[in-house]
């Protein structure tokens, strides 16, 4: 028996004063009682309760731990009742750190809905594209785009996105149609990268991942940058779809190299920790994992 299960135990013996009648409430055998209540004592090293053949007596240590026990059992039975009402009806304060472009173009559609269904949850949205630590900085929950996760993450995958490589019909009319990875080299190439030249772009080919470095033209650390150079005819970008596609869809730019399409990005929810996970995040990470997936 537990430490909680044995004082709850306790108190029962305390509030019917019998073992019997305890027992019985319990359905099991009066040593069985008798013996949960010794074992308690021996492990507390004081005697509570004195027995006589009529009634049953707190010690004056009894008495004193009779009052705690029922203070904490309290506590407990409070602390489960908040958490169960929170899991039914989610409820507090949350903060989410979200990467600027994927933020603003697909997690913010989502909000009104999800509001609308936990409106209880409070909502404080941390735009950023570097990589926060959730416990240093008090955020719940963090939205990552990455082919790979760092080591300790802790995280649950919640969708994914593929990369396009992408160019203006003005840019290539005048420079050519790539047809092959290997003959970007001799293209103007727009990279994601805040440092020169460091970041290779990824492709597939022959069923294979395949990395190419390229001198980038212009770079930039904001993905909807990029696609908007390259939408202005100044070279060609690999950017994830859902900044690519308000670009795609009115013609500003056009896919390349589709038959060597890079395996898809993970977009990941982070947590700080792998222990207890509230309600109210718990709720927020499966409705975006839905929504993000295309389930109702």
């Amino acid at each position: 028996m537990n430490r909680l299960d044995a004082m709850g135990l306790f108190v029962r013996v305390a509030d019917l004063g019998s073992f019997a009648a305890v027992a019985s409430q319990l359905g099991v055998a009066r040593s069985v009682v008798t013996r949960h209540i010794a074992a308690l004592e021996e492990h507390l090293g004081v005697k509570l309760i004195v027995r006589t053949t009529r009634r049953l007596t707190l010690t004056t240590a009894g008495a004193g731990y009779l009052e705690k026990c029922r203070t904490i059992l309290d506590l407990v039975e409070a602390a489960e009742a908040d958490v169960m009402e929170e899991r039914l009806t989610p409820r507090g304060n949350l903060r989410m750190g979200l990467p600027l472009s994927f933020g603003l173009k697909r997690i913010m559609p989502l909000l009104p809905e999800f509001q609308k269904t936990c409106p209880e949850i409070n909502l404080a949205l941390d735009f950023t594209d570097r990589h926060i630590n959730l416990i240093d900085e008090g955020v719940d929950l963090s939205i990552r785009v990455t082919a790979r996760l760092d080591p300790g993450d802790v995280a649950r995958k919640i969708g994914d996105c593929r990369l396009l490589a992408v160019a203006s019909p003005d840019y290539l009319s005048r420079h050519g149609r790539p047809r092959h990875p290997s003959e970007l080299a001799a293209h103007r190439c727009l990279g994601y990268s805040a440092k020169a030249n460091n970041r290779p772009w990824l492709f597939t080919v022959d069923g294979q991942p395949q990395s190419v470095y390229l001198p980038f033209r212009l770079q930039a650390n904001n993905g909807d940058a990029l696609a908007l150079a390259a939408a202005q005819g100044l070279g060609i970008t690999m950017q994830p779809d859902f900044i690519a596609a308000d670009y795609l869809a009115s013609g500003a730019v056009e896919t390349l190299l589709e038959d060597f399409e890079p395996p898809p990005l993970g977009i990941y929810a982070l947590l700080p920790s792998n222990h207890y996970l509230p309600g109210r995040v718990r709720v927020l990470i499966d409705f975006l994992a839905a929504r993000l997936s295309g389930r109702p």
